[in-house]
């Protein structure tokens, strides 16, 4: 069966739950390099994802409540969000698919509050991983 097929300025939209950690997300903007288009928009291809980044997202865990923050990537796709035979320049191209496997890597670390006096103690975790969805503006053109 067909999905639709992902194409320049589509939005990955990150959940809010990763893992212990609860990020503020914002979406991400997908760039697309595959040479056919619709609409002047060029599809987006597998490898497409991995120029996701979204930085300057705030996050805190049960044990770190004071804010951190950091940046959202797309880790991985699911199986269905690759097409298997509909490619473009010789690439296979990304379809909206169920959710992707994502990561939010920590730059500015989440703080505990100090269990007397001191400084606060920071979270250790590098990154957290979540999940997300696609959002597309394309309702006509499938790719299986």
């Amino acid at each position: 069966m067909g999905d639709f097929i992902l194409m320049e300025g589509d939005k990955a939209i990150f959940l809010p739950a990763f893992g212990a950690a609860i990020v503020v997300v914002q979406p991400g903007d997908l760039k697309g390099s595959g040479p056919a288009t619709i609409n002047g928009k060029k599809f987006c291809v597998d490898g497409d994802e991995k120029d996701v980044s979204v930085p300057g997202c705030t996050y805190m865990t049960p044990q770190y409540s004071i804010p951190g923050s950091g940046t959202l990537k797309i880790d991985s796709l699911a199986g269905d969000q690759v097409a298997t035979k509909t490619n473009t320049g010789g690439t296979a191209v990304m379809l909206k698919g169920g959710n992707f496997t994502a990561k939010f890597e920590v730059q500015s670390p989440a703080q505990q509050p100090p269990p007397g006096p001191g400084g606060p103690i920071p979270d250790a975790s590098p990154s957290y991983s979540g999940q997300g969805m696609f959002m597309t503006t394309n309702t006509k053109v499938q790719g299986t």
